[in-house]
């Protein structure tokens, strides 16, 4: 009878361990289930934030391009003056001054010629052809563009001339 009684307890030993082992992995089943969406979360939450950073550069930068877009007929007032030798004194420093600030601001004016054409900087106003060119140029300069950072807020006007024989 003793070996009985040894047999059963070690049998309900085992089966106590076996129901113990089955508890534990069902908690720790549960325990990486939940650290999994745990992570899962944090990584949504991550990528919400720099969704959100991004976007309020964006914002802020369109922002400022579009106050700057309102300084343009002003600038171009200024460069017209400057041409035409009416800025002088007081008033060329006034120029100077709002010149700089929008350059600080980010602004920059791009007029130089002859380039090679480029439709995503220059809006072509005017066409003629010449045999001194060997690829689409813009030759003149008809209104200067400006980019704010890298985005062009107003594309150069130009006279483009592509190659082939004067008229």
């Amino acid at each position: 009878m003793g070996e009985e009684n040894l047999a059963a307890s070690e049998r309900e030993l085992s089966d106590a361990v076996d129901e113990v082992l089955n508890e534990a992995t069902v908690e720790v089943d549960e325990v990486a289930t939940l650290t999994s969406d745990l992570q899962r979360l944090q990584a949504e939450y991550a990528n919400y934030r720099k969704r959100v950073d991004r976007d309020r550069v964006s914002t802020t930068e369109f922002a400022f391009a579009a106050v700057l877009l309102e300084f343009l007929p002003i600038l171009d007032d200024l460069d017209r003056a400057a041409e035409h030798g009416e800025l002088t004194g007081g008033f060329k420093a006034v120029a100077d001054r709002i010149g700089a600030t929008v350059e600080k601001l980010g602004l920059t004016k791009f007029d130089q010629a002859p380039v090679t054409f480029n439709p995503e900087i220059h809006e072509a106003l005017m066409h003629e052809t010449s045999k001194d060119v060997t690829e689409p140029t813009a030759t003149k300069i008809l209104q200067p563009g400006y980019k704010f950072k890298e985005r062009v807020i107003r594309p150069a006007r130009v006279v483009v001339t592509d190659p082939g024989e004067s008229a």
